[in-house]
């Protein structure tokens, strides 16, 4: 590729990047797409903006940006919880390694690149990018030392903050763990694989297991019921129900009338409700529980929530085995109630290998089928295979803008698209392998996209890039390291180009919301749907690779072709702005690993540091290097015993709570009163299905009807009343109060639950 191309590719993505952030800074301050940018603030505020007309409005400002720069550490922290700071970190850590690199490289590394060997150089623009890697350097060059000392440099700095930053992360660990005092899940161990008895219930086997083994620490347990289809009524009832909060201080009709609305294209109307004439007060009963008729056994999983008097109980609980049948009575801390994933309850604990097994085949396969795609791209990089392979577009490819076009955009733009079918996939894999937690599934799927991606963007572009017919490499271990070497400063052109469109503009396309402003404006303009909250959890299981592949990128490419480290740099610069950016306003933390994303960061980069070092060594030694090839294996050591370091000093802090921090708060507990309030919070804090009297509907007033069935006002419009028939201020005649009732009717078909709390 010739750095015009390279120059094209980065001035189309330059100027979409400021066409959307121009954009963006306009549509967020418009009052119909305030959801779309500040969902989380809304949803925690209750705010409703007058749509005024003002002019600033439609003129484009940074103001966002510097209100994102402002914000410190612990904003972040106590707005979108400590998954959201270490990727913060993550962003820092990699802004402060590659500013270093940017410096070393630029400056040292590529002007001995440039003029590495003796030849007539042409203009920069219609120079080929080669010339500005490692392999324009001649055999046996005496500057070949430069290169080794700046990958020392970069090694040993990288190194130094990757400690720094894991110190740092772990101390938040552990004050996340203190200040979590009143968390349940400290006190909750789940337990899997209970035997099931003909003679009792679950509940009574694991209420008696654990009074005769564990009777000095067992306060209580909740067994887990399966119970899916009324889980999505009730749900679905609730979320019906929570609207009218809204509605505060408002005069709505109680008239009862079936209505109409048109959609604004086809202009046909339909029906939104029509009410039946069955009092539902009168007619509906409440179902009792203690009916002999009802019967949760059936229903029953083997799996239960179990509740300790002290937060060490539960962690030695957890952590030792049972029983002498490692399947049978499996414990672990419990995850919090909002990020359980019920419905992987109730498999039975002995599929999950099976699962485990069967998910890893179909990664497996998936990432081999996506060598075609691949493979197809990388055609479009070598014009000469291309006009071989396909003799009738030689007289496009003549000429010089679809030269660049095709070799420097397009198939960085191909390879995002098919990208894209990544993440869903991966998630589907890791739903299926049976976490017990919304957090453990994102986890697993962060790592698979990880490994997915590092494959397929990097090890088989690379292996296979140089040429097509080469495939078979991946079939020759030995020969990867040399192939690598050969390689990757050929590839390094693809890299440049693949940051400036998979970083740019998908951070552009993050800003932007593109999704969520077109599901937006389909509901408010077509469907005329009434607004909803549009909350969402930050996808750290496309971010976090995405990042963490970059650095990849940077690391390997930064002493053999630096010419991507601008490029990379101004990515992470702007990467620091706009995830600020939206963990403050948009997305909306629902749960949270307490940081256990670092180490997975932590693992990429020392792979990515030790990948770098092995394909320098392999450069030193096809260049005839002896000296800076010998100087690299001590480089390849020092990295490895500094990852094994880290994974004995900070790296257990991440796969439990510490006795200590746990066994202070029992005592801190103690010491002020709390123990018994904190043990009667623990009989609530695991039900499935939480009761619905807690929603509120304060300040709404109801226009109703006499007994004539005329519409009144005044002091009946004023009647605050539970007993009130509310309805929506547009959607007249729908009945609040029977809406209500049905979830509590719900509710208490599933309320035996309570029952199986008392010791």
């Amino acid at each position: 590729m010739k750095v015009g191309g390279l120059l094209a590719s980065a001035g189309i993505n330059i100027g979409l990047c400021v066409l959307f952030l121009s954009l963006y800074s306009i549509l967020r301050k418009q009052p119909s797409n305030v959801k779309v940018y500040f969902g989380r603030r809304i949803a925690e505020e209750r705010n409703r903006l007058r749509d005024a007309f003002i002019l600033e409005r439609f003129v484009p400002s940074p103001s966002w940006i510097v209100k994102s720069l402002r914000c410190t550490e612990d904003e972040i922290l106590d707005a979108a919880g400590l998954d959201a700071v270490v990727f913060n970190r993550i962003i820092v850590f990699s802004i402060r390694i590659f500013s270093l690199a940017a410096i070393l490289c630029i400056l040292g590394v590529l002007p001995l690149n440039y003029f590495g060997q003796d030849m007539l150089h042409v203009r920069i623009p219609s120079a080929s990018l080669e010339t500005f890697t490692i392999g324009n350097v001649q055999e046996r060059s005496r500057w070949l030392w430069v290169h080794c000392v700046v990958l020392y440099i970069i090694s040993v700095v990288a190194c130094v903050l990757l400690y720094l930053e894991y110190k740092h992360i772990s101390r938040l660990r552990l004050c996340h763990i203190s200040r979590a005092t009143s968390n349940p899940s400290h006190f909750t161990v789940l337990v899997r694989g209970i035997p099931k008895s003909s003679t009792e219930s679950f509940s009574r086997t694991v209420q008696g297991f654990f009074t005769k083994y564990h009777a000095s620490s067992y306060l209580s347990h909740q067994v887990v019921y399966k119970v899916g289809k009324v889980q999505k009524i009730v749900s679905g009832a609730k979320k019906v129900y929570r609207k009218f909060r809204h509605f505060k201080g408002t005069a709505v009709d109680q008239r009862c009338r079936s209505i109409t609305f048109q959609c604004c294209f086809c202009g046909a109307s339909s029906n939104s409700f029509q009410l039946l004439p069955i009092d539902f007060e009168q007619e509906s009963e409440i179902p009792n529980v203690n009916d002999s008729s009802f019967s949760s056994t059936d229903e029953e999983c083997g799996a239960a929530f179990i509740f300790f008097k002290t937060r060490y109980a539960a962690l030695v609980v957890a952590k030792i085995l049972q029983t002498s049948n490692p399947m049978r009575w499996v414990t672990s801390l419990a995850p919090e109630r909002d990020d359980i994933y019920w419905s992987n309850l109730w498999l039975p604990y002995k599929q999950l290998w099976i699962r485990h097994i069967s998910t890893l085949g179909g990664s497996i396969v998936f990432m081999f089928l996506f060598l075609m795609p691949v493979t197809f791209i990388q055609g479009l990089t070598q014009l000469e295979q291309l006009q071989q392979r396909l003799p009738f577009l030689r007289g496009i490819l003549e000429k010089n803008y679809m030269t660049q076009l095709i070799t420097g955009y397009l198939p960085s733009v191909i390879l995002q698209i098919f990208l894209y079918t990544v993440p869903p996939t991966m998630m589907l894999f890791s739903t299926l392998e049976g976490p017990i937690s919304h957090s453990e599934r994102k986890k697993s799927a962060c790592c698979k996209v990880l490994y997915f991606t590092i494959w397929n963007v990097f090890f088989v572009n690379v292996l296979s890039g140089s040429a097509i017919s080469q495939v078979i490499a991946l079939s020759r271990p030995k020969e990867i390291p040399m192939q690598l070497a050969r390689a990757v400063p050929v590839q390094a052109t693809f890299f440049t180009t693949y940051v400036l469109t998979s970083g740019w503009a998908s951070l552009s396309s993050e800003l932007m919301q593109l999704f969520a402003l077109t599901w937006n404006f389909i509901r408010r303009y077509i469907l005329r749907m009434e607004e909803d909250d549009l909350l969402y959890s930050f996808p750290y299981h496309t971010e976090v690779p995405k990042v963490l592949l970059f650095g990849l990128l940077g690391f390997t490419c930064s002493v053999l072709a630096p010419l991507i480290l601008p490029f990379l740099l101004l990515y992470f610069c702007l990467s620091y702005v706009v995830y600020r950016n939206q963990f403050l306003n948009v997305y909306c933390t629902k749960y949270d690993t307490g940081g256990l994303y670092w180490p997975i960061a932590h693992n990429a980069t020392i792979f990515s540091l030790v990948l770098t070092q092995i394909i320098c060594l392999g450069v030193f030694a096809l260049k005839k290097s002896p000296v800076a090839a010998g100087f690299t294996v001590p480089l390849i050591i020092f990295t490895l015993l500094f990852y094994q370091y880290c994974r004995k000093r900070h790296l257990p802090l991440f796969k439990t709570f510490p006795a200590q921090n746990l066994i202070d708060m029992d005592m801190e507990d103690q010491q002020m009163g709390r123990t018994e309030d904190l043990h009667h919070r623990l009989h609530n804090a695991y039900f499935q299905f939480p009761d619905t009297d807690d929603i509120p509907l304060e300040g709404v007033h109801s226009v109703g009807r006499d007994e004539d069935g005329s519409g009144t006002s005044g002091e009946s419009s004023r009647k605050e009343s539970a007993d009130d028939e509310l309805s929506h201020p547009t959607l007249d005649g729908l009945p609040v109060s029977r809406l209500r009732n049905a979830v509590r009717s719900l509710g208490s078909v599933l309320r035996p639950q309570r029952r199986e709390l008392a010791v």
